[in-house]
């Protein structure tokens, strides 16, 4: 951890509402004039598309499992060392894995592949990574100890399986069966995994829907964020010095559920999060550039 080299994880699986907290950084930076290293989580799998199949098909053969959910598929103490280095130095190395033909066409590299590792660019404020491990802990490495600010997306596991499927067979051409097939043999991986991550954050955003999701399998529509609430929690909200009364002024039909948590409308998050954490990095900004003052 470092004040003068601040660095922030958001952890949450594609899909989990990761794309809202993104927003709501790149909102902040901007109000704060604040120049972030972006760390995508997919580029510290350990294999690209091909191997990752390959590396499916003999886990299956031999009668295991591996996904990217776990340990095995993934670069984590390289991830851990990442962290570390850039809290003591602000720099590091960073590479993209491509997704589709997109980004394919953005980076010169094919789809499924991963571009050459690359220094950080120079004089950023902090380090922003989101993705699966943000808070990850092995018998080998400790990710989580490395970040001055944790913040789990979540959603309940039933909406995070309806959202997988739509996007999956709407947006990456994957079929329904295949992609219920992955959810299943990714399951062990989650709940060993991802899920104790969360026990980990400082702060946790967990979608709610208000309308049924009993049976993921068939369900024809994503719930809306109209449909929703979001569930807030913080693991110590004096740390961060949270105003609950504040927040509930300032979010129409919020409430306090417990002591720690206050529960917001879906339609809410993207507020929530902008109201909830720009104080938060502003704090983190100005004793990185008080630290630095000192330190010259």
């Amino acid at each position: 951890m470092s004040k003068q080299h601040p660095v922030v994880a958001v952890t949450g699986s594609s899909g989990a509402g990761t794309t809202t907290v993104k927003t709501a950084f790149e909102h902040i930076f901007r109000r704060l004039d604040v120049t972030a290293g972006i760390i995508e989580g997919d580029s510290f799998h350990r294999f690209n598309r091909k191997q990752m199949r390959d590396a499916i098909s003999s886990a299956a053969a031999r009668g295991e499992n591996i996904s990217h959910f776990g340990p095995d598929a993934n670069l984590l103490c390289e991830l851990g060392k990442l962290f570390k280095t850039y809290g003591e130095t602000g720099t590091g190395k960073r590479r993209y894995y491509i997704h589709n033909e997109e980004e394919a066409k953005l980076h010169g590299v094919p789809s499924g592949e991963f571009t050459d590792w690359q220094d950080l660019p120079q004089d950023t404020d902090m380090l922003l990574y989101e993705g699966l491990h943000g808070a990850m802990v092995t018998e080998k490495c400790d990710v989580a100890n490395f970040a001055d600010l944790l913040i789990g997306v979540v959603p309940i596991v039933n909406l995070e399986w309806i959202q997988k499927i739509h996007r999956d067979t709407l947006h990456r051409g994957y079929d329904e069966v295949d992609v219920t097939q992955t959810i299943l043999r990714r399951m062990e991986d989650y709940v060993k995994h991802i899920t104790p991550q969360f026990s980990r954050t400082d702060i946790n955003f967990q979608r709610v829907p208000t309308v049924d999701t009993s049976n993921p399998f068939i369900a024809r529509d994503v719930p809306t964020p109209d449909e929703s609430f979001v569930v807030i929690r913080f693991r110590d909200p004096a740390k961060f010095e949270i105003d609950f009364p504040f927040l509930l002024a300032m979010i129409d039909k919020s409430f306090i559920s417990r002591r720690n948590t206050i529960v917001v409308p879906g339609g809410k998050m993207l507020l929530a999060m902008e109201l909830i954490l720009m104080p938060i990095l502003k704090r983190m900004v100005d004793a990185s550039k008080s630290d630095t003052r000192l330190v010259a």
